[in-house]
């Protein structure tokens, strides 16, 4: 049996990122608190749905000739819209958390594309869909637990992977409170929604692996990535009163707070 399922990804500035997949327990548990969620959200529709119907049946039911023909249509749009819920749910959480729902932030796990990319709203919609087959007498659960990549039927039509949110090599680095007052300044100054999932993964692997690095290399390689950074967020200079490697850690700081 495997335990720990992993897959690397390179990113075309050449750095490889390895991750583990989710696994079926980590997938159920988000599962588990989506259905949660969902169910809630369901049952106030059902509620609300019942006196609105309930209303509009008895206004139009001495309007028409034959009243049992408006029962069918309020259940059809029931259904409906029922269905829409249930759909939408991931199709909208997946698209706007980049891969991630409630559910899944919680257990900490992503869906990403085959090539390690975020999902767009014709990935999430395709998972989605497919979802009701892949919960028809477990096949989706078997799916996952007996391929080599994990992936359910939704998956295998979207090509996507779900993944831990976190790099299986990651090891831990430290934000320092320089960064996190910079950081403050530059969601003023600068336009960091131009930088892409593939330029924070360049900052987390240099922040990773800095400690392991000459001071000549680590100096060398800092100015470079903080320059391009730079010219990215359309930022006119670095800022003089703290080094490259703190500008660095403030804009690596973004990718955290999105993640969690």
């Amino acid at each position: 049996m495997r335990f720990f399922n992993r897959i690397s990804f390179q990113t075309p500035e050449s750095v490889e990122l390895e991750f583990t997949l989710a696994g079926i327990g980590n997938r159920a548990l988000a599962l588990l608190i989506d259905y949660t969620v969902l169910g809630i959200s369901l049952l106030v529709f059902v509620l609300a749905w019942t006196f609105f119907s309930t209303q509009l049946f008895n206004f139009l039911e001495d309007l028409v000739t034959n009243p049992g023909n408006i029962g069918l249509w309020l259940l059809a749009i029931f259904f409906f819209i029922a269905f829409a819920i249930y759909i939408g749910y991931f199709v909208f959480f997946e698209t706007l958390w980049f891969g991630q729902t409630p559910g899944k932030r919680i257990a900490k796990i992503r869906v990403v594309r085959d090539d390690g990319r975020l999902i767009g709203l014709q990935q999430a919609t395709l998972r989605a869909l497919l979802r009701p087959f892949d919960e028809t007498l477990f096949i989706g659960a078997f799916l996952i637990m007996l391929g080599s990549r994990e992936k359910r039927l939704g998956d295998l039509a979207a090509g996507t992977i779900v993944i831990q949110a976190q790099p299986a090599n990651a090891s831990t680095f430290t934000i320092s409170e320089q960064a996190k007052i910079l950081h403050d300044e530059l969601l003023q100054t600068a336009n960091l929604s131009q930088l892409l999932p593939d330029d924070f993964a360049i900052i987390r692997e240099y922040l990773q692996r800095r400690g392991a690095m000459s001071l000549k290399a680590r100096a060398s390689l800092s100015l470079n990535l903080a320059e391009q950074v730079k010219s990215i967020i359309n930022l006119e200079k670095l800022p003089e009163t703290v080094t490259p490697d703190v500008f660095l850690e403030a804009i690596y700081l973004v990718y955290q707070q999105q993640e969690f």
